[in-house]
């Protein structure tokens, strides 16, 4: 199979940095806009490298993309509303690869209502995905890099976790993303003891599908660049 040049190249970062041959990582949410990019950035560094989303097509599509570019890849569908979906897309991705050392959780939704007008069915569904599903993409990853002596868990955050926005409707957003704060603290207390470390990203607006339409407004669009 000829090997194609990776859209996204993080070589120059990584080179010397550290290495992750031998290694499983395993990123939800990743043919999205983050999840993509960390997921080329853990195959460039030597990890073999699995993808889910809810579309399986697309998750494999990335897959196939990375093993063009030389790296060992697995697509598989996730849906974060299921918890069992969650668990079977865990055991695939071990049972696939032998087994599992690092956790990217890049799922994440947002479904903006303001605070009188939020239901309870959209505050339910961003909880499920945003903060359930994290608890139990952790919980069965868990139970994977216990039994390979360590691991890493990494999940993606939000500056929403601390701070609101004037004038919008992110009530279930930010509730979930500060609640989620807490769960990863709570998991790195309990598994530092099996040497797996729990740590969170927050990054503030990236140029992703979940963004777009916001960054296409132009008060919002000055509102960032102005800062």
């Amino acid at each position: 199979m000829a090997q194609i040049t990776p859209r996204i190249d993080f070589s120059s970062e990584l080179s010397g940095l550290f290495s992750l041959k031998g290694k499983t990582a395993y990123v939800t949410g990743g043919y999205g806009g983050i999840g993509e990019a960390i997921a080329w950035a853990l195959a460039m560094a030597g990890a073999k490298v699995a993808v889910s989303g809810r579309d399986a097509a697309k998750a494999k599509a990335l897959a196939e993309e990375l093993q063009r570019a030389g790296h060992e890849a697995f697509g598989v569908a996730m849906d974060a509303h299921a918890v069992s979906s969650i668990r079977d897309s865990v055991e695939a991705v071990a049972q696939h690869f032998g087994g599992l050392h690092i956790l990217a959780n890049c799922v994440g939704i947002q479904r903006e209502q303001a605070l009188l007008e939020v239901t309870e069915e959209t505050f339910d569904e961003v909880l499920q995905v945003n903060l359930k599903a994290a608890m139990f993409l952790a919980q069965a990853a868990a139970k994977h890099q216990i039994a390979a002596g360590g691991g890493s868990q990494v999940h993606l955050l939000s500056v929403r976790a601390q701070l609101g926005l004037r004038g919008r409707g992110y009530s279930a957003y930010c509730s979930t993303k500060g609640g989620l704060v807490m769960l990863i603290r709570q998991h790195a207390s309990e598994l530092a003891v099996h040497n797996i470390t729990v740590n969170g990203i927050a990054p503030t607006v990236v140029r992703t599908e979940m963004a777009r339409h916001w960054l296409e407004n132009p008060e919002t669009r000055a509102q960032v660049l102005g800062r």
